[in-house]
């Protein structure tokens, strides 16, 4: 794990600060004066001068950092601009560096997990884009510990497979919807996860999930299970409410984002969260029972108190 402001410290820093001392030295200051200038030792800025210091050629042939250079140098030299406005100067170009530009890109260099975010983002938000889905992500592994530590689990998994979901909270189509890519199923008596989370894995359980939304249910999570009447009883006697959709309505293969028979069944239900969703099949239609709730933790800790195999 790799910080933007490493990034900062060990490229940006080194090479601003060698560029600053060359520009003072060539505008008549002492060896001294530049440490004095810049807030750092002489044994330090006889390091910049001999080349002794690792700096960035990328980083030094940007032309705002040129730029940067120019100004901040032309102003030290001067006296019109003080050690704080010059680093207030440096500041500002660190924060436009970072979001989304030059830094942001040198840091997805050596965090290439970012590389998926895409570059429209600042690290530093605390409402970004990456922020936000990956704490989705981590809300997903989190549910996916509890039901691998659920011993009747994996005798719930259905024939299909089954699968963890939570959606962003502005979810609009799949590709909004965190899941397991390939699903999870039942390997000897073992549920199997055969992968790390990923949006847009699943179109199963996640249009069920953006349908129940569509129809005004307040839920961002939900999993599958076989489908039994006594699982379903149990679930209502726990204190769920429970809806019955038309499956003879939901296309065949499950794909559509939006499917009609689940939006009507909740619509007119209007369950509010947590709730049990389930169809008893139709021809080469498997039934199945979904828990929706809040998030994926919540849904999996349902399964794990009131679902037995």
């Amino acid at each position: 794990m790799k910080f933007v402001e490493e990034v900062v410290v060990e490229e940006f820093l080194p090479t601003v600060r060698s560029m600053l001392a060359t520009d003072l030295r060539e505008r008549g200051f002492t060896q001294s004066e530049v440490a004095e200038a810049l807030g750092i030792s002489q044994s330090a800025v006889s390091k910049y001068a001999h080349g002794e210091v690792t700096t960035s050629d990328r980083i030094g042939a940007d032309d705002r950092v040129r730029d940067l250079v120019e100004r901040v140098g032309s102003g030290l030299a001067t006296g019109d601009m003080s050690r704080v406005q010059a680093l207030v100067e440096i500041e500002v170009l660190i924060r436009q560096l970072e979001d989304g530009d030059l830094l942001a890109e040198r840091h997805r260099e050596v965090m290439p997990e970012l590389r998926e975010h895409g570059g429209d983002f600042d690290v530093h938000d605390p409402e970004s884009t990456v922020r936000t889905t990956e704490e989705v992500r981590s809300s997903v592994r989190r549910g996916l510990r509890i039901l691998r530590n659920t011993s009747a689990f994996a005798s719930l998994v259905p024939n299909v497979g089954s699968n963890l979901v939570e959606c962003l909270p502005d979810a609009a189509d799949v590709e909004d919807v965190a899941a397991v890519p390939g699903r999870i199923f039942d390997v000897r008596g073992t549920a199997t996860v055969p992968s790390d989370p990923e949006f847009g894995v699943s179109e199963h359980v996640a249009s069920v999930l953006l349908s129940a939304r569509a129809a005004g249910a307040p839920v961002r999570g939900a999993v599958n299970l076989r489908y039994s009447p006594d699982l379903v009883a149990a679930l209502r006697a726990a204190g769920y409410p429970t809806v019955e959709f038309d499956v003879e309505r939901e296309s065949d293969d499950g794909s559509e984002a939006t499917r009609s028979g689940v939006v009507d069944a909740v619509r007119e239900a209007a369950p509010g969260s947590p709730f049990v969703l389930y169809q008893t099949g139709g021809f080469g239609i498997e039934p199945i029972t979904y828990v929706l709730g809040d998030d994926a933790p919540t849904v999996a800790r349902i399964v794990r108190d009131h679902c037995r195999g």
